[in-house]
């Protein structure tokens, strides 16, 4: 009887996966360990090896298509070996089954195909995002997932002009997905007060947009949020920012930012109140003594946090060049399941884009989650009275309130206020 071969889970919140493309074709031969498939998850699109050895026999999930986890997609035996695919299936189903709720045969579910889009019918070409769009040499082989083209084919994208995200620059669905074509002018009729009529663009939402939805909504129900806002005078911290870079060695590259100064601060704290370094457990609440650091980052699919772990053991420098490595592994979807699970608390900033205030939803387990807005000059009545201005940045703690009462969450806010106006204390 061959080996079947199951939809892998590669990651904590993974419900389905999607096949990118295969990497063998049936009747190849596969070694045990030797990367089979690129499969596409909520969270990046990753190479699964082979758990079998053996040929390739048969491949149940097509490149394109989606199917739930532990269902077959694909079965390794011996060369010429006979099977009966409807037994082996029906076999599967009614060993995954259970007395209490029995599964329907997992059957490959095609990805939703949008409505194609027409072309820009003045200029008669498909227009991308700006910084999406990606510059080729003639006759240059274009590296894409199956999924990848035929959503591009679907949505009339010409897929040699998208910039591929994937490993060395393969174009990968989320890329896709993240293309706009521009929707057709509609020239205004004779009639006085018309209007044109627009047709929506349908944009189909992938495994990661799922994923995030699901357990937003289910954070935002079930952890009863409150929120709580201070600012603090940043001029200390710039200051040292600056000396930290200008006084960098050779073997240095990597530049401080505000934000790693603000995980620093932010770990230093909570280490100062390990009660709200917390997580609800229904029946008791869990306190972590170390701290690691989940830090927001906007990705093509949405936003993924990546972890700094142990951030309250670690230098300035060293929080630096990981978050940098983990920001860019982010961005390209390389991010490997550990590198993103197990935070004990989040930071999430806008500031870099101008936002100046925000709330932000907690990321369960987590029981808390800080909005970072922008410094900005503003008028101050210093501690003698006089007006000046001063570079103030505000923050929004989001506290899960079966955790956080609010004096705790004040308290630790005002601790973190005063390492951030006084760098100095952070090192007592």
């Amino acid at each position: 009887m061959p080996e079947v071969i199951e939809m892998p889970k590669l990651s904590d919140t993974m419900e389905e996966g999607g096949i990118a493309s295969w990497l063998k074709k049936e009747g190849d031969f596969v070694e045990d360990g030797e990367a089979l498939l690129e499969i596409e998850t909520d969270k990046a699109t990753m190479e699964y090896q082979s758990p079998e050895e053996g040929i390739l026999l048969k491949i149940i999930v097509q490149a394109g298509q989606t199917t739930n986890l532990n269902s077959p997609i694909a079965l390794i035996g011996e060369k010429d070996e006979k099977y009966d695919l409807d037994e082996i299936l029906a076999k599967h189903t009614k060993a995954s089954s259970t007395p209490e709720k029995s599964e329907a045969t997992p059957t490959p579910t095609p990805t939703p195909t949008p409505t194609p889009t027409p072309t820009n019918p003045v200029t008669g070409s498909v227009a991308t995002l700006p910084g999406k769009q990606q510059s080729r040499a003639p006759g240059e082989r274009i590296k894409s997932s199956p999924l990848a083209r035929k959503v591009a084919k679907a949505k009339g994208l010409d897929i040699s002009t998208i910039r591929g995200s994937g490993p060395g620059g393969r174009v990968i669905l989320s890329d896709v997905e993240h293309v706009n074509p521009i929707m057709p002018m509609q020239m205004p009729s004779p009639g006085f007060g018309s209007i044109a009529n627009h047709e929506p663009t349908v944009v189909p939402v992938s495994m990661m947009r799922k994923t995030i939805a699901k357990r937003l909504h289910a954070a935002k129900n079930e952890a009863p949020h409150f929120y709580l806002t201070v600012s603090a005078n940043m001029t200390n911290l710039l200051e040292w920012r600056k000396s930290l870079n200008n006084n960098k060695t050779k073997d240095e590259q990597i530049k401080v930012s505000v934000n790693d100064l603000i995980v620093f601060a932010a770990a230093k704290a909570l280490c100062k109140h390990p009660e709200v370094n917390a997580s609800w457990e229904d029946t008791s609440i869990r306190q972590y003594h170390d701290v690691h650091m989940a830090v927001a980052v906007a990705v093509q699919d949405g936003l993924i946090t990546p972890v700094v772990k142990f951030a309250n053991s670690k230098g300035v420098r060293e929080i630096a060049a990981e978050s940098k490595e983990l920001v860019k592994k982010a961005r390209e979807g390389q991010l490997k399941p550990e590198e993103y699970a197990g935070g004990t608390f989040t930071i999430s900033n806008l500031g870099m884009m101008g936002i100046e205030e925000f709330t932000a939803i907690i990321n369960p387990p987590q029981s808390a989650i800080l909005a970072i807005g922008a410094t900005i000059p503003t008028p101050w009545v210093n501690e003698d009275g006089d007006i000046a201005a001063q570079p103030r940045m505000k923050m929004t703690m989001s506290c899960d309130h079966r955790v956080i009462d609010g004096a705790l969450g004040a308290t630790y806010l005002q601790t973190l206020v005063s390492f951030l106006e006084n760098p100095l204390m952070m090192m007592a």
